[in-house]
């Protein structure tokens, strides 16, 4: 994020200080479709920029152009790590064994029937 800010005129102490906020509030805005970088930089940041600069960095392109490149990469390690612990997790299913079948004991029952009972009570 710094060396976006700096190739557009921004100064390495501002950049800096931008760079090391919370990536998360970053991204948050992001997904809201809000442009934070007017607001981390603050008047004075943009104030020192030239008119040309100030439009690029404010404008609605700049912010998610410049948060792309980390967002895609972190979202390969995410998916990479889930594709891993998905065959980590099926690798075990399979050295578990065959299908458990819980048995139990069929329930007796007892058919009456009525005209051997009759006869049995005489």
């Amino acid at each position: 994020m710094s060396t976006g800010l700096e190739a557009h005129g921004v100064d390495a102490a501002t950049a800096q200080r931008v760079a090391h906020l919370p990536p998360i509030s970053i991204l948050f805005a992001a997904f809201l479709g809000y442009n934070p970088v007017e607001h981390l930089l603050g008047p004075h940041a943009l104030a020192a920029l030239s008119a040309h600069n100030r439009g690029v960095v404010t404008g609605p392109s700049f912010f998610p152009h410049l948060i792309s490149g980390p967002f895609r990469s972190g979202l390969h390690e995410a998916f990479t790590f889930a594709i891993i612990a998905c065959l980590v997790a099926a690798a075990a299913s399979l050295l578990r064994g065959g299908r458990y079948e819980h048995a139990e004991q069929p329930a007796r029952v007892r058919l009456v029937n009525p005209i051997k009972e009759e006869r049995h009570a005489r």
